[in-house]
């Protein structure tokens, strides 16, 4: 691979950078299919050029669907943002499929920040519609390791009533909740849209009625029940419930 298409914009064999939402969306589904190729159908072939032995090596995704395992580019400051660096020293410390899913979850990160980069010009909504087309695809983590078969099972299984409710103790908050956000969003014009949408505190997801969310009664973020690992009948049973970023806080003495 042209270590020079590897530094230059997307959209394939050396053309001008994405601008558009949609061209920075297609060139960010490009690299991400290349990488999940690496990661699932070529996979032997990927592990076996991760070799320890060599130098610091990256794995990079084109935006013509194809994946190189290669070292870093040399220019400083690089064109685009690089990918985690050293990723075969890691290969036979670890589990194989550990050592994957850590490959997939820096790898997410790589992408994003490809096409944020890109997307830096854009104004609030437009940044705000591309995070969402991104977010809509499952993640190369989640395609990796399986989560996310696994999670649209446990939605699946949820009643209508679990589904349509945030969380049986919690509901009576929404209002409250909602109004913090809008709080939050008052530095933007009153143009960027509705600001009363509530966010994931994990993973910024807008809320849906579609899928289960609990509150934390300690920082009262509102979150994914498959984000923070709580299902409804677990919510059930909690009296208080506190986030993760909450629940790692040591008291103060």
């Amino acid at each position: 691979m042209d270590a020079s298409y590897r530094r230059g914009g997307g959209g394939g064999g050396g053309g001008s950078a994405p601008r558009s939402v949609e061209d920075i969306f297609k060139d960010f589904r490009a690299r991400r299919s290349a990488i999940l190729r690496a990661l699932t159908n070529d996979v032997e072939d990927f592990y076996a050029q991760c070799d320890p032995e060599k130098e610091n090596l990256c794995l990079y995704g084109y935006a013509n669907e194809v994946w190189e395992v290669a070292l870093p580019a040399e220019e400083v400051p690089t064109e685009l943002p690089e990918p985690a660096l050293g990723i075969n020293f890691a290969r036979d410390g670890m589990h194989r499929r550990d050592w994957l899913a850590l490959v997939a979850v820096h790898s997410d990160s790589w992408l994003v920040s490809v096409a944020f980069y890109y997307a830096a010009r854009l104004n609030r909504n437009d940044r705000k519609r591309l995070f969402g087309m991104m977010n809509d695809l499952p993640t190369v983590y989640e395609v990796v390791s399986g989560s996310r078969q696994s999670k649209e099972r446990d939605r699946s299984g949820m009643d209508n009533s679990s589904r349509n409710k945030l969380s049986s103790k919690h509901t009576s908050d929404v209002a409250r909740v909602e109004n913090n956000v809008k709080e939050a969003d008052e530095g933007y014009d009153e143009d960027d849209g509705n600001h009363s949408e509530t966010l994931c505190g994990t993973c910024g997801g807008i809320y849906s009625a579609d899928e289960f969310w609990i509150g934390c009664d300690v920082c009262e973020r509102w979150y994914h029940g498959k984000c923070v690992k709580i299902t409804p009948a677990k919510a059930d049973s909690i009296k208080q419930y506190k986030c993760p970023s909450c629940s790692s806080k040591r008291p103060r003495q």
